[in-house]
């Protein structure tokens, strides 16, 4: 096809005037004024004309640039344009190239294989430049594998740039083809010392890359960055040597002490924040063991903690919870510095200084040290506050509540986080009062007491957040039920007409919840009318006392909001109190027969709720209330035998029902179903291919939620519409059982979404910010009392059992992996650094195998443990005389004859195993890497 002609490139677009074009196009017409480029671009490019394609390249890399423009089927025309004689041409075709090859999915990637080899030759420096930096960016292993030889002529360039950039190119170059290391690595290393900065910053930096996956390769080169280290005054090469020693010094502990004294005299003379700041950094992580470093470096923290910059500020926190790791008496010497950057404006400042906060905390001080933190959580930013708060949860659950000696307390503090405006936390919260439910068997009287509190109040059922906190509040009243002082009480909270509000699930757990309270208090009565006089509860032990005490309180006609607790937990009714564990009333028919019936008239309508958690345990407990209602109203219309045999009957369904609730729940570990063999014959499915099978004519709605039933309109009296056409479809067996069930129940498995609006009228929830102090004050007193450590003070009671497991609860990770093959990279800078020991050391045998010569050498009587004695006894020993004498005898004749008849028999083998052990001996040799520099 013939390119544009003559006037189509002298009216040629310039890239000006495309940038011109999109910034005048109306709003919403630019994908069609750059489709409308495109071809333009399409047509130019195929132009003989480099200038002409020149332009055209360079438009349609601004394209892709910057509105991410398809261009991949221009790659040819860049290969072709980088033969151009232009230096700017060249530079547009390799800007395209780099900016839109991919290594390894463009094919002609490899025609630029000789064309960088040319400009890699050249004499102009600008374009070797380009080539550089193009290979370096598009490398792919063939590029590296050709182009080596030509890299490694330009490390000892004598053009000061083009070394530069060609150190630089040689880290992906060893990426792509680790052989090339043998070629050009010793190269590199003579860059290190060459006078110049720039080529010496360069090779630094390539070390540093290097290091970073296997610094051991590199010990052997410890000398000459230690001379850098001392005669170098360039700050940027010094960080970067810096950070090579932190990966090296761990590995060898003699060069610690090499390092130490130089490290700390840049500390003291150099000005340089970022040098200072490297050289702590490299004391805190790797040289940690002296003593001296360490608190030079902590007292040059203390001046980046101070300072004003609040860069500088927050580098010094975070070197600070470094050294805290191992040393916390730095933390504490600086715990007024930390207290005081909770208030910074830098959010991030901030939050480094609660890490530290929370790194203080003990037994003795944890009450304290949340108590101020929610105080100054309340006075802080939405943001910041749930910051706080998710650190007090991440402190106070770590390690089974470690720090936790006051449950009780802890309890009551969950509840508080819970009502802390802002809190966004309840998922967390939840999670830690269900577990300190099942862990803590002493704490659960007081997480009823919490639960009912936050069950009864309205405020929160309006807050999507605290919707977890509200379901494991129910479970928890459901499941310890026999611990509260009112369970009529939690009944109405269980059944408030505000629970609409909730979500599906967690209705279901209210539910779920006042299934076990009706069987609880049904069971009581039972107990408390037949022949057993023994109970599952301080409310019917009360009962059962003596008739001077007061009884149960019926509440099932009286709001919550007529019953109050007052500051000791005694229950206020009508103006008359009593104690914790006595009531007003006696638990009598009439009033459990009016739970009944109020359960009964909340839990009705939900009979026929879309919601299938919802559904099924609304029914469950309807279910419950039909065979419990004959048992109270004694109805007199069966036999005075039948009706003693429905009442049996009913009574023996409620006991088996509340024993199977009364079960104590533990905690699970994450391991248990791991111990669990798997039965034999069962086939465990890896996909859901025969759903396929059964389900395949089941056409399925295009819906936004899921559903198998097609949309229904639900009339007044709560019956489903289904629609006649899916009874028409032709269908299966299972797919007419389907159709049956959905006929039958009228219900969707999940909701569309269309809820009625509900009105956000609530009361509004308890404010802690009255109980909230000055902060300064807070703070005050969390610098002098909180954070010092001292002396534990007597506790008032033993701390609660807290159930773990041995396992620690952690996943099982198998510890007997296949070792790591060992990086290319590495092994190839070994060859290279150690010469023919590396090589011999990578054919050394294992430990436990034993060669031919050894076998027989043990036959005849010479065992390891001789030999070894022997050389190192020497012939001259008087110590091992005997065992010379010994070997004397046995040498005899007969002896050596045999020998001489093995050693012909299997030379080879002897050679190999020589072999062997010379490739032991020089990887002993080898062991000390650096001796001279070290010793």
């Amino acid at each position: 096809m013939a390119g544009p002609s003559l006037m189509a490139s002298l009216f040629q677009r310039s890239i000006d005037d495309v940038i011109k074009g999109l910034r005048h196009c109306p709003p919403g017409t630019e994908p069609a004024y750059i489709a409308k480029s495109i071809d333009e671009i399409r047509s130019e490019i195929k132009s003989t004309d480099p200038q002409m394609k020149a332009t055209a390249l360079q438009k349609l890399t601004y394209l892709h640039s910057l509105y991410g423009a398809d261009m991949s089927w221009a790659a040819f025309h860049s290969v072709e344009l980088s033969s151009a004689a232009a230096h700017s041409h060249k530079r547009t075709a390799y800007l395209s190239a780099a900016i839109s090859f991919d290594p390894a999915t463009t094919d002609v990637i490899l025609l630029l294989t000789h064309q960088l080899r040319k400009d890699l030759s050249s004499s102009n420096s600008h374009d070797v430049s380009l080539a550089l930096s193009t290979l370096s960016s598009i490398c792919n292993p063939d590029l590296a594998r050709d182009l080596s030889p030509d890299l490694f002529t330009l490390l000892s360039s004598s053009k000061i740039p083009v070394r530069k950039k060609a150190i630089a190119t040689v880290l992906r170059i060893f990426e792509q083809y680790p052989d090339s290391v043998r070629v050009c690595f010793k190269r590199v290393v003579e860059n290190l010392e060459n006078p110049d900065m720039g080529v010496l910053s360069a090779v630094v930096g390539l070390f540093c890359e290097l290091t970073e996956k296997e610094p051991r390769s590199y010990l052997p080169l410890a000398p000459e960055f230690f001379k850098i280290l001392l005669d170098c005054k360039n700050n940027w090469v010094l960080i970067k040597v810096l950070k090579i020693f932190a990966k090296l010094a761990p590995l060898e502990p003699r060069l610690g002490k090499r390092l130490v004294e130089p490290i700390c005299e840049l500390m003291r003379v150099m000005g340089a924040k970022s040098l200072v700041f490297e050289c702590v950094r490299t004391i805190l992580t790797s040289l940690s063991d002296f003593d001296s470093a360490v608190k030079l470096a902590v007292a040059k923290l203390r001046e980046f903690l101070i300072d004003d910059d609040p860069n500088l500020k927050y580098l010094g926190l975070q070197a600070l919870s470094i050294v805290a790791q191992k040393n916390i008496w730095a933390l504490v010497e600086n715990k007024d510095l930390v207290v005081k950057a909770l208030s910074d404006t830098d959010v991030n400042i901030r939050l480094e200084a609660l890490r530290l906060v929370m790194c203080m905390v003990s037994e003795d001080n944890v009450m304290e040290i949340c108590r101020i933190l929610i105080s100054h959580a309340l006075k802080s930013d939405p943001e910041f506050c749930n910051e706080i708060l998710r650190f007090i949860l991440l402190t106070c659950g770590k390690n089974y509540y470690e720090v936790v000696f006051d449950f009780d307390w802890y309890v009551l503090f969950l509840g508080e986080m819970a009502r802390v405006p802002h809190c966004q936390k309840g998922d967390e919260i939840a999670v830690q009062l269900i577990d300190i439910g099942m862990r803590v068997k002493d704490a659960r009287p007081q997480l009823v007491l919490v639960a009912r509190d936050l069950v009864i109040d309205p405020a929160l059922l309006g807050d999507p957040f605290m919707h977890g906190v509200l379901a494991a509040s129910a479970w928890v009243s459901g499941e310890y039920i026999e611990l509260s002082r009112n369970p009529f009480e939690i009944m109405e909270a269980l059944l408030q007409p505000r629970t609409s509000l909730l979500s599906p699930s967690v209705r279901g757990v209210y539910i779920h919840s006042a299934f076990k309270v009706l069987t609880f208090c049904v069971f009581s009565y039972i107990k408390l009318n037949g022949d057993d006089s023994s109970f599952p509860s301080t409310l019917t032990d009360s009962v059962c006392k003596s008739d001077d005490q007061v009884r149960f309180d019926t509440v099932a006609g009286q709001p919550v909001s007529d019953i109050e607790l007052d500051d000791q937990n005694m229950i206020v009714s009508n103006g008359q109190t009593s104690s914790a564990y006595s009531v007003t009333h006696h638990l009598t028919q009439e009033s459990l027969l009016a739970l009944v019936n109020l359960v009964e008239i909340n839990l009705g309508p939900l009979a026929g709720s879309n919601e299938v958690e919802v559904l099924e345990r609304s029914n469950n407990v309807l279910g419950l209330i039909k065979l419990i209602k004959p048992l109270l109203l004694g109805s007199s219309e069966n036999s005075e035998g039948d009706k003693m045999k429905g009442e049996l009957k009913a009574s023996e369904a409620v006991k088996l029902i509340f024993y199977s609730c009364s079960e104590d729940l533990g905690p699970v570990s994450v391991n248990a179903q791991e111990r669990i063999p798997i039965p034999k014959g069962l086939v465990l499915k890896n996909n859901l291919d025969d759903l396929e099978e059964i389900c395949g004519d089941i056409k399925l709605p295009l819906l936004t939620s899921f559903s198998l039933a097609k949309p229904q309109t639900v009339d007044a009296s709560g019956n489903a519409e289904c629609h006649s056409k899916e009874e028409s479809e032709p269908s299966t067996e299972s797919t007419s059982l389907l159709a049956e069930h959905r006929k039958r129940h009228g219900l969707y498995y999940l909701s569309s979404g269309n809820i009625g609006v509900t009105s956000n009228d609530y009361p509004p929830a308890h404010d802690p910010k009255d109980k909230a102090i000055d902060e300064a004050e807070d703070l005050a007193k969390l610098t002098v009392k909180s954070l010092v450590t001292g002396r534990k003070p007597s506790q008032s009671k033993p701390r609660p059992v807290v159930v773990k497991f041995d396992d620690g609860e952690v996943a099982n990770i198998g510890k007997n992996r296949t070792d790591i093959k060992a990086d290319l990279i590495s092994g190839a800078v070994k060859e290279v650094l150690l010469g023919d020991e590396a090589t011999t050391s990578s054919s050394r045998r294992k430990p436990s195998s034993k060669s031919r010569r050894e076998i027989d050498e043990s036959k005849n009587g010479v065992s390891n443990s001789d030999k070894s004695e022997l050389s190192k006894a020497g012939l001259g020993s008087s110590k091992h005389h005997g065992h010379g004498k010994e070997r004397k005898h046995r040498n005899s004749a007969k002896d050596k004859e045999r020998d001489h008849k093995d050693k012909q028999r299997s030379d080879s083998a002897h050679g190999k195993h020589r072999s062997r052990h010379r490739a032991d001996k020089a990887l002993e040799a080898q062991a000390p890497v650096i001796p001279d520099f070290l010793l």
